[in-house]
């Protein structure tokens, strides 16, 4: 059976597929019902990346999902279906075992705004499930940072507490109840969730109230204690996070697993730091990353015996260890590992394609010299680390006594190893201007000059209105824009030789090394003046008593000697002689001690990577960093009152949201996750702060799409919630129907589930599954009228509220328009209508007479 061939159509989910155990069977799950998932049952989710692009991989991830109430016969089944559906698809997916609540990264990723665990299962029966989409009581519990979750929980005053979200679900009224001890991210990712809810199982028909504030809501919460009674003494205190932070997930150890005889060896292999070299492509290792998640690499010439036991050899070791039953596997094949996997090794490169690899490597050196390219293509700005060509404006601050100081333009291309500087670069990009401001670190810097550093940093900021890209640097460690924007004339003096020097003396005699090929790559660093200093390969400055020799070695080649021509103009306009290794006059060797072996070998360009970037959310738990990745990710995983961090190996990037409370932290948090990265990742490694609405394209080039307007008119959550009109449907008709569902509730009447199993099963004939789809903007939503039919324009259009027709909610009199007159007045659908800024709905509705 060729169960590819049978992968369910979808759109917005094209590449998602998902089946649930029915009876032995495995049955595909309709799209409206992704992220919807029955404890009793056990799923398969297979990702298929359509547009493979720098923030996604080849392979395919096919997820074996296992509720926590699935029984003996359910597992089987998907095991089997799991096995039958790896097999067809070859080597290059991706295998992982998920548990409720427990689940991957990689697994949550694929379902925004979350997902919801429904209590119990499919009915043997699918015929009679209810088709009263409102005849419903049930109680949420919403919980998590980038990755929400909502859970059923007892309908009980008991199941809340003070940390978390709660949705109380009655039908036509959803009312989200914030804990008080809840951020205002939570709240939003709550409020999120909450309204995707009731567009995919009410088709938006239904009201929405937040508490956020008991007292303030008392409308809200006399239907709250409708339900769930009187609340009688004080809520649980808020629960504690579970999250693993970043540190433990370093503590990493490589096995080695091989039969011998009849018993099965599993062998310590090796701690961090990790080399690639390690796994033989005959072997079967096993890679344990602090109980947080376990690895099973597969070599390409391993068995089929050793393939079909990856699991329950991953099991076994968990049991031997101790670790939780519902411990995350993933197993990986021998040149389809997922990126997780790969920056747990120093350095992972790629084995097949090499030449290919070389040749495109080639290619970007060459497209990099056309600026234009770097302006209209950011994916290529990103690769090169460029936003431009360097040509725009340069000022420079050396710091001096913990304050900065301006550095006199002619001096701008030297730098002393003993200070710290501070360098603003202006540019403008398809018509807007923008900055660039570099934090450059001498070595060893102290405590007190880094905290320099950041504090003017901020004070250059603030006089920019927040418009500064920041980006640390460390001496040596340079990308190659700061290089470029000084033309490959950058000098760097040893601490008491250069102009920042207070009145020293410079030495009589001074040795440069001529470092890099080109202005995106050549820096010139003062350094020991000694024999051992040389290197055959290079090029060297040697100034005695202010005359210069430009010494070539024997192996640079012409790229070198040209920039090197360049850079020393900085260090001597005259005076200038030319010696070629083995040509060297007497007192070359005088001025520098005598002569003495140096060294002759070529100094091989370090490698870098394969390694696609990563995106993390930051946050911070009991002082310890906290990292949630969001897989496959677009601009879509970037909110307001987030911090991002961006791992694209050669830099780092901070993405404050515009709402982000904690940004004073974003660079220590990027510190922190270097130092604790198991692949042992260069602290010097560039910090580059982003703040939301300023992004440069050397971070937007990694996203697959990047829209520069998205967030022109984003709502905070304060302002979704004070555009809420209010309760629309009175109290005592909301109270009415609670006590209608309490005397009318059967048996089998009001499951929680019963919405998600009519969209699973997709009933099409249901009168109530064609639902008319209701306004999504961020206020309440009426309800009441919108099930009587349209409304003629004359009684809504210019009426005081006391005017308009009975159930009529006066903030959304134009909801009630047919749709052709809708079209008529507003110009527009009401989807589009209800898809723009709240702001602008209500500019429109004032003009039009509606408001």
């Amino acid at each position: 059976m060729d169960i590819s061939k049978g992968l369910p159509a979808t759109q917005g989910h094209r590449d998602l597929h998902i089946w649930i155990t029915e009876n032995q069977e495995m049955l595909p799950v309709p799209e409206g019902a992704y992220g919807n998932f029955f404890e009793e049952h056990c799923y398969v989710v297979l990702h298929v990346p359509q547009s493979p692009k720098a923030t996604q991989g080849a392979s395919s991830d096919l997820h074996y999902w296992v509720g926590k109430e699935a029984g003996a016969e359910a597992r089987g089944t998907a095991a089997t279906f799991v096995q039958r559906l790896q097999e067809e698809r070859g080597a290059v997916t991706v295998l992982h075992r998920e548990a409720q609540a427990h689940e991957s990264d990689c697994f949550r990723s694929y379902f925004r705004p979350g997902v919801i665990y429904r209590k119990g299962g499919l009915p043997s029966d699918l015929k009679h499930v209810e088709t009263n989409m409102f005849n419903i009581q049930r109680l949420l519990h919403i919980k998590g940072r980038k990755h929400v979750s909502a859970t059923e929980v007892e309908l009980s005053w008991n199941s809340f507490n003070k940390g978390d979200i709660f949705l109380l679900d009655l039908g036509k009224m959803m009312i989200q109840w914030n804990g008080p001890k809840t951020s205002i991210s939570e709240k939003a990712r709550g409020l999120a969730l909450t309204y995707s809810l009731r567009d995919r199982e009410r088709g938006g028909r239904a009201q929405i109230g937040v508490v956020d504030d008991e007292v303030k809501a008392p409308d809200l919460m006399q239907i709250m204690e409708s339900v769930l009674g009187r609340r009688v003494g004080s809520l649980r205190a808020a629960m504690p996070n579970k999250d693993i932070n970043q540190l433990q997930k370093a503590n990493i150890r490589l096995y080695h697993v091989y039969e011998k005889g009849k018993d099965l060896v599993v062998l310590e292999l090796a701690t961090p730091p990790l080399t690639q070299d390690l796994l033989q492509e005959e072997d079967f290792y096993i890679l344990d990353q602090g109980g947080f998640k376990i690895y099973v690499w597969q070599g390409r010439l391993s068995s089929l015996q050793e393939r079909k036991a990856a699991f329950s050899r991953a099991a076994g070791f968990i049991q031997a260890k101790g670790y939780p039953t519902y411990t995350n596997v993933e197993v990986v094949n021998d040149g389809a590992e997922s990126a997780a996997f790969k920056q747990l090794f120093r350095i992972w490169s790629e084995k097949r394609s090499r030449n290919r690899q070389l040749g495109r490597i080639d290619k970007l050196i060459h497209v990099k010299l056309d600026v234009g390219k770097l302006h209209s293509q950011p994916e290529l700005a990103a690769q090169l680390r460029m936003v431009d060509d360097g040509s725009g404006k340069v000022e420079v601050w050396c710091m001096q006594d913990l304050r900065r100081q301006p550095v006199d333009p002619k001096h701008h291309r030297q730098l002393c190893a003993g200070n710290c500087y501070l360098v603003l670069y202006t540019y403008q990009r398809l018509g807007r201007v923008q900055y660039i401001l570099y934090l450059w670190q001498r070595h060893q810097a102290t405590a007190d000059e880094i905290e320099a550093l950041n504090s003017n940093a901020e004070e250059l900021d603030a006089m920019y209105r927040g418009a500064l890209v920041q980006e640390h640097v460390t001496m040596g460690s340079e990308p190659p824009h700061f290089l470029a924007i000084f033309q490959g004339q950058l000098v760097v003096f040893q601490e008491k030789a250069g102009h920042h020097g207070k009145g020293q003396s410079a030495p009589t005699t001074r040795l440069f090394h001529v470092q890099g090929t080109d202005s995106y790559s050549t820096r010139t660093v003062e350094v020991p003046a000694r024999a051992s200093s040389l290197n055959s390969n290079d090029i060297f400055l040697l100034v005695i008593a202010g005359f210069c020799y430009l010494w070539f070695g024997k192996g640079c080649n012409g790229d070198q000697r040209e920039m090197a021509r360049v850079a020393v103009t900085v260090i001597s306009k005259k005076n200038e002689e030319t010696v070629l290794e083995g040509q060297e006059p007497p007192h070359f060797w005088e001025a520098l001690g005598g002569r003495a072996p140096y060294p002759s070998n070529k100094r091989l360009p370090e490698e870098v990577p394969s390694i696609q970037p990563r995106l993390f959310e930051c946050s911070s738990q009991m002082g310890c960093l906290v990292l949630a990745e969001v897989v496959f990710f677009s601009q879509e995983d970037l909110g307001q009152y987030d911090v991002m961090l961006l791992d694209t190996w050669q830099e780092i990037f901070l993405w404050l949201g515009a709402a982000a409370g904690a940004w004073k932290k974003a660079v220590a948090w990027g510190q922190e996750y270097l130092k604790a990265h198991p692949a042992g990742r260069s602290l010097a490694t560039p910090i580059v702060l982003v703040k939301q609405g300023h992004e440069p394209p050397t971070f937007t080039g990694w996203f697959f799409t990047w829209d520069p307007f998205k967030w022109t008119h984003d709502p905070s959550h304060k302002e979704v919630v004070e555009g809420s009109p209010g309760t629309a449907l009175p109290i005592a008709e909301i109270t009415a129907q609670v006590n209608s569902f309490r005397l009318s509730k059967g048996p089998d009447n009001g499951r929680a589930g019963a919405i998600a199993l009519q969209a699973l099963k997709g009933s099409q004939d249901s009168s109530e599954n064609e639902l008319m789809r209701g306004p999504k903007s961020g206020g309440v939503s009426s309800t009441s009228a919108s099930m009587n039919g349209a409304l003629p324009r004359e009684q809504l259009m210019h009426q005081a509220a006391e005017d308009l027709p009975e159930g009529v909610d006066p903030a959304r009199r134009e909801f009630y328009l047919s749709d052709s007159d809708f079209q008529d007045i507003f110009g527009k659908s009401k989807e589009e209508f209800y898809s723009m800024a709240i702001w602008r709905q209500r500019q429109e509705k004032k003009q039009l007479g509606f408001f």
